[in-house]
């Protein structure tokens, strides 16, 4: 006999086969649930010790959906390899630059003015003083890749972010609402959708740069960088940029998702009980939907930058005296046949992080979703 119960956690509808059954998890929260027949009727009373007793009476922690996934990906070795070699590029690009300049004296900006006597300043091969040697100025190019790492992760996670408060929430209202609303919204999509994605960002970086650029993004330059910082100005809006025009395929992903969650019962049971739809959308569908959101985000990150990347070496990017990866490679390729570890050492750095970026995602994926793995 099937019996129909509320789980007590998140009022998701639960079945229970029979009153013998002694514990049942919520698919939607992940909670655990133990079957309490001692007053008559079975209840369900949520399981606040974490354990459940198997027929053994072995106590065993319970594991939620979350905990399984992570446990899922550790199994992943690509995922755990972009992890580490993530997590150590973080790492080098934020204390690096500090560590290189108290004990050589180096910044990425140097310029030394004692090479051969003064008259000329070249560039020089990798030496114990200067591990990946020097550009064409005589600067570290170490304290410069470490530079240009900062501001290739920033262009990526930042820009992700802005897209996906865009994009969610876009796609989160129109699956929702449907209708006409959903028409139009998914029309204006599609409009954009033609307009080649590359073409907007160097549009958008074309207008609204230089003397052109919005009275807050100057705000924003002069808060971190003193006003008039024109190379800061260009950064920020970069991550806008390329945050506006990076949501779209972000919007049909969510609204895919709410589609196929917004006739569950969790969210007639919600309407029933007064609740708003703003909080019916962002507090009980996003939610429920952000295992496909991190997966894709974990994958627009890398897809960014190399965005970043090729605007920089079409010098619409990162402007002096700042760098990122795309822009010491612009520069880099220019001496290739003759100093080629000007291009060497950040493409690899920059190929071995959107490896490790891919890798992860990937590993997130099959992790979330595991009728999606491979075999």
């Amino acid at each position: 006999m099937i019996k129909e119960l509320s789980c007590p956690k998140c009022s998701a509808p639960l079945s229970i086969g029979s009153t013998s059954q002694r514990l049942v998890v919520c698919s939607f929260c992940g909670a655990t649930s133990l079957v309490d027949t001692s007053g008559g009727e079975p209840k369900l009373r949520l399981d606040e010790s974490g354990v459940l007793e198997r027929s053994s009476g072995e106590l065993v922690a319970g594991a939620s959906l979350w905990k399984d996934a992570w446990n899922r990906l550790l199994k992943n070795k690509l995922a755990v390899f972009g992890m580490i070699v993530l997590g150590v590029m973080i790492v080098a690009v934020i204390i690096g630059p500090p560590i290189i300049r108290l004990t050589t004296g180096f910044t990425p900006d140097y310029i030394p003015s004692d090479i051969d006597g003064g008259a000329r300043v070249q560039s020089f091969p990798p030496s114990l003083q200067h591990p990946m040697g020097t550009d064409d100025k005589g600067r570290d190019l170490l304290a410069r890749v470490l530079q240009g790492g900062r501001i290739s992760l920033m262009v990526g996670i930042i820009s992700t972010i802005v897209s996906l408060l865009v994009g969610v929430s876009w796609g989160a209202v129109a699956g929702y609402i449907g209708g006409r609303v959903d028409n139009l919204m998914m029309r204006i999509v599609d409009i954009i959708y033609a307009i080649p994605y590359i073409l907007i960002v160097i549009v958008l970086l074309s207008v609204f740069g230089g003397p052109n650029t919005p009275d807050f993004i100057d705000a924003l330059s002069s808060l971190f960088g003193g006003a008039g910082n024109q190379g800061l100005s260009q950064i920020f809006l970069l991550f806008l940029a390329l945050g506006l025009v990076s949501w779209l395929t972000m919007a049909r992903v969510v609204r895919g998702q709410i589609l196929s969650l917004k006739n569950q019962e969790f969210v007639l049971a919600a309407k029933a009980t007064g609740v708003s739809t703003p909080a019916i959308i962002f507090r009980h569908l996003v939610p429920n939907a952000l295992g496909p959101v991190i997966v894709y985000a974990t994958l627009t990150v890398p897809s960014v930058m190399l965005t970043e990347a090729f605007l920089s070496f079409l010098g619409l990017g990162v402007q002096a005296p700042y760098a990122s990866w795309g822009s010491l490679a612009a520069d880099g390729i220019k001496n290739i046949q003759i100093f080629p570890w000007q291009l060497i050492f950040p493409g690899v750095t920059m190929a071995l992080t959107l490896f490790s970026l891919n890798f992860l995602g990937d590993g997130l994926r099959d992790a979330l979703d595991p009728q999606t793995r491979k075999f």
